[in-house]
Parts: C-alpha cells; structure tokens; sequence
C-alpha cells in the first residue's frame, strides 16, 4: 500500500474502565452471566428494564472491547495503518464528581501507554514510513462530571503533553444541559486556546417516545435509537451551539462530528434559511413579518420577491458545483428525475 489509511471512529474500553463498569450495579454497568457467555454492556436506561432477562440486557462486549492485540488484528485485516482509538458512550460522564479528575487522568494515562507499546514495538528504530506499519494515536475522555470545569481545562492541557494524545472526545450533551449550556464556554475557551481537536459524539440518541415508546424499543432493539438517534442528536445538538453563538464566540473551536455530521450535511441550507428570517421577524426584535403559511416560505429578505430567491439560487449552484461536467445528472436532478418518477411527460 503506498498510502496510509486512518480510522478515527474506533473505540477502545481500558481494562480499568472495564473493571470501574464491572464494579456498578445502575447504569452504565457490565454484567457477567453466570453460564460463562459473553458480557453484557448496559449503557441505555431503556436497556435496563426489569421485563429484560438480566443475562440478556445492552449488548455482548467481547475482548475486542479491550484486548489492543483484536484491535490491531482488525486493523490488518482491513487495511488499516493508523487508528485513533477512544472510549465510546458514556465516557466519564456517570463518575462521581470527587472521583472524575482520577478516573479521567488514568483512563488517559492507559491510552496512553498503550499507544506507547504499539508504536514502539511496530517501529523500535523509528525508522519506517508510516504507511508501512499500524500505529496508534487517541482522543482522551474529559472529566466533564468534576466539580468545576477548570478540572476539565487542567486535563485538557495536560494531554497536549501526552504525545500520543490528537484530541478530546465529548458526548453531545456536554454537562448534561446540551452544548449551548454556558457553562461549557471555560471549555471551549481550553480547547480553542491549546488548539485541541474535540470529537464530538452523540450520547444516548433521542427520548423513547421520539420512536414509538418503550415498546417500539423492545420490538426493534438498537435500530431506532442507534441508527436514527445518534445522527440526529448529532444534528441538535450542533445546531443548538451555533444558534447560541458559540462558534461566534469561539471561532478557532476545531470540532470534528461523528457519523458524518449526523443530518447536518443535508439540512445546512434549511437551517440557513431559518436563521435568517426567524433573526429578522418582528417578533425578534427586526423589521422583517415571518411567514404565515407554508406557501411562498423563506422570501428575500429585502421584500423584493421579484428578485431571485437565495432558496432557489442556493440549490442551483449546489447541484451545479457539486455534479460539474456531468449534464445528464444535472438534468435529471434539475428535473428529469421528477419528470420520470411523477410521470409529467
């Protein structure tokens, strides 16, 4: 292989944090079956009902939750030259407060040291170029639970020391008030300030009822919550920080999203849109009256409605940018897809 190819979504579980969940009986905790099977995880609540045979609840973690030796495995198997490892939900966030600066700086330290090992034994000498072994880097897990969140910036600067340390990883629900809570501005302020990436990871998907209660969760298990919650946690959250100007207030803030963005990517446009008129509406404060109905939705915000739509000219110049010399797709996603689909010949 001539170049490298680097997986930063990979989490790993420390033996310490396992033996900490091991040691939990409430949420977040990891139960031992007495017939000798594989562990469970219980990090969702809805996972935790009595109606759940014990031995059944959360899901199985074998050792490739912990042992680094799967991991690397893996890695081989697919190709992989560099992983950028991480704890997964729910980080630190469950420890108490007394106890989280502890936790986190050993959790960090066995990353570290594990890192250490790999890169060391796949490369003694330090000689080879990097698409010709696996290394390993990581994000550290914050100590968001402490008492104050200087605790939180203290480690934040002290993993820009640990040299295999890229980063922070952090659950979308930052002190457990969402990310536009103030509260977190002493965060951000430490990780814009030691130019610090923070991975920023959905935490526990979206309430039961968003997808049918309690029942629908039992019905269809993970699907719901994991495949369609986290993306769109994802989505609120990030768009909570930008409504409460975070990103104006911090404007170096390197965040990198999970999953792609969530649904970001899709409705950056129509969040646009929103921002622009609910900022003008006479009921903001602005001179601008908000729509009454759905129909004509987002005008220009100048009253001129005989001027191009910036609605309209976005798309445009989306589909144009993004397609280039491909006429047929410009076409056909221009009109030519409606056309066949609604059948308008």
């Amino acid at each position: 292989m001539s170049h490298p190819i680097v997986d930063i979504h990979t989490h790993v579980y420390p033996q310490s944090y396992m033996d900490m969940l091991r040691s939990r009986k409430t949420v977040p905790y990891v139960h031992d079956p007495a017939s000798g099977a594989a562990s469970r995880l219980i990090i969702l609540s809805s996972d935790d009902s009595e109606s759940i045979p014990l031995d059944q609840r959360g899901r199985p973690v074998d050792s490739s939750y912990s042992d680094i030796n799967v991991k690397l495995a893996f890695m081989r198997r697919h190709g992989i030259t560099t992983s950028v490892v991480s704890l997964a939900n729910p980080w630190l966030d469950f420890v108490e407060p007394n106890e989280a600066q502890i936790w986190a700086e050993k959790i960090n330290d066995d990353l570290e040291a594990t890192c250490a090992r790999v890169n060391d034994a796949a490369d003694p000498e330090g000689v080879r170029a990097l698409h010709e072994k696996q290394t390993l880097f990581a994000f550290g897990a914050l100590p968001l639970s402490a008492p104050s969140a200087d605790i939180v910036a203290k480690e934040i600067a002290r993993l820009k020391t640990l040299p295999h340390l890229r980063g922070v990883i952090m659950g979308t629900s930052g002190l457990g008030k969402g990310l536009d809570d103030p509260g977190l501005d002493p965060i951000w302020a430490a990780l814009q300030d030691t130019d610090s990436l923070l991975f920023l990871h959905p935490h526990y998907g979206l309430p039961d009822e968003a997808f049918g209660g309690p029942e629908a969760t039992d019905r269809y298990g993970h699907v719901l919550p994991l495949a369609l919650g986290f993306p769109l946690e994802t989505t609120i959250a990030v768009t909570r920080m930008l409504l409460a100007g975070v990103f104006d207030r911090f404007p170096r803030l390197k965040i990198l999203l999970a999953h792609s963005g969530g649904t970001l990517p899709f409705l950056a446009g129509r969040i646009e849109s929103c921002i622009a008129h609910e900022r003008k509406f006479t009921a903001n404060g602005g001179d601008t009256q908000g729509p009454r109905t759905d129909h004509p939705f987002f005008p220009p915000l100048d009253g001129k409605e005989e001027e191009p739509w910036l609605s309209v000219t976005t798309n445009y110049k989306a589909i144009n940018t993004t397609l280039a010399d491909d006429t047929d797709s410009i076409k056909d996603v221009l009109g030519g897809n409606a056309v066949r689909i609604l059948d308008l010949k």
